[in-house]
């Protein structure tokens, strides 16, 4: 609706312009037609600030990036302050508190989150009555379930899981539809890098108010703990048995991984290292423990002999360098350094952003289930 009133106070058609064009050194050159706007703005996902355009006679701003990594890079339009999506691309990003559109630089060869030609996963969206979660509209949870290709109900065994989950102002449809996950695992499996493995990718909040009250709420250790063990709760006692019930899902916590991005980071690792019963492999990405005491939300390791008890294949810890949250992130990994863990520290370049994460899963698959 503000982009049509945009145009409405226009006078005349707007031009046909590519305002996402993608040139053959890899650069991008972004447009956008204003021209009654005072200042327009690009809101790219990779850079902290956002970029001044200029505008030509014609009213058409633009910028013209440096030669970027292949990627798919999120951007917005910042029109008078306002942030809109590009209008001419059908490629979005939207979830509780953020919108905007994407766009790929493709990769020679293809990155692993592109779709290409070679044998896919199937992807099965679930939604189910909770009784756990709160806040929801009609008790209704869901999940997304990927199952590798050549998928056998009938393998003996069964296929080892990997939980995945979102960060928050996502769902679950985050890590499929912005991060390519399908895809990168599609990639990992075929070339041997990984092993056939089923994926369940939760909507992650025990309590949806945590996300439509507003960013403010990361503030509140009162709010982060509940939200964190309702969601526990929910995917223990509610997802696991669902999906155990209805694939072939091979048994013990040798076979269970769980990792997440963000919000996601702070549920997976609690989860994970409060459930090592369950979960032999452990990460969180970019993980939001910034107003969580560990020593509180994880009592078990305050035993002197937890971690050999414990006895995790791998826990695994990354973050961009430039994330507010790699010091938290720093000060959780040499916390399980004192308590006798034996944490991988992963440090990469970038923000708080996709193009970490899916790096991110790139590396942490391959390293699954190996032992088997």
């Amino acid at each position: 609706m503000t982009f049509a009133a945009t145009l409405v106070a226009q006078s005349g058609p707007p031009p046909t312009i590519n305002t996402h064009q993608v040139n053959a050194d890899h650069s991008i050159t972004f447009r956008y037609y204003g021209p009654g706007a005072k200042h327009i703005g690009l809101s790219l996902d990779i850079y902290a600030k956002p970029l001044p355009m200029t505008m030509d006679e014609h009213g058409i701003w633009s910028i013209t990036t440096p030669v970027l990594p292949p990627e798919i890079y999120g951007y917005s339009f910042l029109v008078d302050s306002m942030t809109l999506l590009d209008p001419l691309n059908t490629d979005a990003r939207m979830n509780y508190a953020y919108y905007g559109s994407q766009v790929l630089v493709p990769g020679t060869p293809p990155q692993p989150w592109e779709l290409t030609d070679i044998p896919h996963g199937q992807l099965t969206h679930v939604t189910f009555t909770t009784h756990v979660a709160q806040h929801l509209p009609a008790n209704q949870s869901g999940y997304m379930i990927y199952t590798p290709p050549g998928y056998d109900e009938h393998r003996k065994g069964g296929y080892p899981i990997l939980y995945l989950l979102h960060g928050w102002s996502d769902n679950e449809n985050a890590w499929t539809r912005v991060g390519g996950a399908q895809y990168i695992l599609d990639n990992l499996i075929l070339e041997g890098k990984a092993k056939p493995m089923i994926v369940v990718m939760t909507l992650g909040y025990g309590d949806l108010d945590f996300v439509t009250h507003g960013f403010d709420v990361w503030q509140d250790p009162t709010k982060i703990i509940p939200n964190t063990r309702l969601f526990g709760e929910e995917l223990l006692t509610e997802v696991m048995p669902a999906v155990e019930h209805s694939y072939n899902i091979a048994k013990g916590r040798d076979n269970h991984a769980i990792i997440g991005l963000s919000m996601g980071g702070l549920e997976s690792l609690l989860i994970g290292l409060n459930h090592t019963d369950t979960f032999a492999y452990v990460g969180g990405m970019s993980a939001a423990i910034h107003n969580t005491d560990p020593d509180k939300a994880l009592p078990f390791f305050a035993q002197p002999d937890a971690a050999k008890k414990a006895d995790l294949k791998l826990l695994w810890v990354a973050c961009g360098t430039e994330d507010g949250l790699i010091v938290p992130n720093r000060r959780f990994v040499a916390w399980a350094k004192s308590k006798g863990l034996n944490p991988v520290a992963v440090e990469t370049p970038g923000l708080h952003i996709w193009e970490v994460w899916r790096d991110n899963l790139v590396h942490f698959a391959p390293l699954l289930f190996q032992s088997h």
